[in-house]
C-alpha cells in the first residue's frame, strides 16, 4: 500500500501533540491511513490517477487529525501531492522552496470575491511548466485566515469555482449552502484543467469515503449498490478501453 504525504504528516503531527486530539468519534477504532472504521477500511481500493497536475495542501494545524478531512483523498488519487501544516509566523521552508521551483506554475484555489484583481478563469501554462493547485485545507473560517495571513501566496493567480450543485459532503456542518469539501473543490479544479476523467475518478473516490464514513458514524449497513461498486465499475471500463 502506498504511503503518501498525508499519512506521513499525520504521524508527524500526532507525535508532537501534547495531549490527545479529541475529535468527535475519537474513541472509534479507525484505520490510520483512510481514517474510516477498521471494518469499513477502503485502502485496498484506493485509485491512482495519471495526471499532469499537482496539488499543494496547506493545512490548518488540527485539520490533518480530523477523520472527516477530505484533503487526504486528493493525495490518495494524485501522486504529486504536497502537504504542510500552516504557520502564520514561520511558514515551512520546504513549502516556500516548492513555490519557487521553476517546474511549477502555482494557482491559489479560493473564491474570487476575496481578491478579484487576481482572478483567472482558465489554466494557461508557460512552456515546460506544470500546474500546482494550492488548496487551503481547514474550516471556512480557518481557510479565510490562512488566505489573509499568507503573504507569500499573494503573487499567485486565483482560481475560483461556482458550484452548480450542493455539496455531497455532509460529514461536517458547512457555513454556506454551496460550500464544498476540499476533495470536491479539487475535482472541479482538475475538471477545469481539462482532466475530466480524473475529476470523475476523484468524485467517485470522495463518494466512497463519504458513504463509508457516514455508515460508520451512524452504525448503518452499506447499500447493496454501494459507491465502491460504482467506482470499481468505472475503473473496469477504463481497463476495457485500454
Amino acid at each position: 500500500m502506498r504511503i503518501h504525504v498525508i499519512h506521513t504528516l499525520y504521524e508527524e503531527r500526532l507525535a508532537r501533540s501534547t495531549r490527545p486530539f479529541l475529535a468527535r468519534g475519537s474513541k472509534v477504532q479507525r484505520c490510520r491511513q483512510c481514517m474510516l472504521r477498521t471494518h469499513l477500511c477502503v485502502c485496498e481500493h484506493r485509485p491512482l490517477a495519471t495526471s499532469n497536475a499537482a496539488f499543494l495542501l496547506v493545512m490548518f494545524d488540527d485539520e490533518i487529525l480530523k477523520p472527516s478531512n477530505t484533503g487526504r483523498l486528493i493525495a490518495d488519487v494524485f501522486e504529486d501531492t504536497f502537504a504542510y501544516i500552516w504557520s502564520r509566523t514561520e511558514p515551512n521552508a520546504e513549502m516556500l522552496a516548492l513555490l519557487d521551483d521553476p517546474q511549477w506554475q502555482p494557482y491559489v484555489v479560493f473564491p474570487a470575491e476575496y481578491a478579484p484583481e487576481r482572478e483567472v478563469t482558465t489554466v494557461t501554462l508557460e512552456a515546460g511548466k506544470r500546474p500546482l493547485f494550492i488548496m487551503l485545507d481547514g474550516s471556512w473560517a480557518e481557510a479565510k485566515k490562512m488566505f489573509r495571513k499568507s503573504p507569500y501566496l499573494d503573487r499567485f493567480p486565483l482560481l475560483s469555482i461556482n458550484p452548480d450543485k450542493p455539496s455531497r459532503y455532509k460529514m461536517r456542518e458547512a457555513s454556506k449552502a454551496n460550500q464544498l469539501g476540499t476533495a470536491e473543490v479539487a475535482a472541479r479544479i482538475i475538471d477545469l484543467f481539462g482532466e475530466h476523467h480524473n475529476a470523475e475518478l476523484l468524485d467517485l473516490w470522495f463518494d466512497v469515503f463519504r458513504e463509508n464514513y457516514i455508515a460508520g458514524k451512524m452504525n448503518r449497513q452499506l447499500p447493496e449498490y454501494s459507491s465502491l461498486s460504482i467506482l470499481e465499475k468505472f475503473m473496469l471500463s477504463d481497463d476495457a478501453a485500454l
